[in-house]
């Protein structure tokens, strides 16, 4: 099992990130996939969750209406799409797939700073 993020950086409050999550290893469409985050000092949370068909989305309330949950399962990705950022987003953030275990990657750096 491998996930594998991208897109992370530096952005200016206000700016938008999109990051993806490739898999690679597990039948990626039986699985639901998530992204967590974990700031500096802070305990790490859920951030978005996808079901495995993609019908199904929750978010945290911090990022409601800024982030966006996507997937494709032909491509075996996980996308999240950032927008209107905040200082607060800033974190290392995390793709999960769960079934009857969850799989985590590494993680890709997402710092949000003028």
């Amino acid at each position: 099992v491998q996930l594998v993020e991208s897109g992370g950086g530096l952005v200016q409050p206000g700016g938008s990130l999109r990051l993806s999550c490739a898999a690679s290893g597990f039948t990626f469409s039986r699985y639901d996939m998530s992204w967590y985050r974990q700031g500096p000092g802070k305990e790490r949370e859920l951030v978005a969750a996808i079901d495995k068909s993609g019908g199904s989305t929750n978010y945290a309330d911090s990022v409601k209406g800024r982030f966006t949950i996507s997937r494709d399962n032909v491509k075996n990705s996980v996308y999240l799409q950032m927008n209107s950022l905040k200082p607060e987003d800033t974190a290392v953030y995390y793709c999960v797939a769960s079934l009857y275990k969850s799989y985590w990657g590494q993680g890709t750096q997402v710092t949000v700073s003028s």
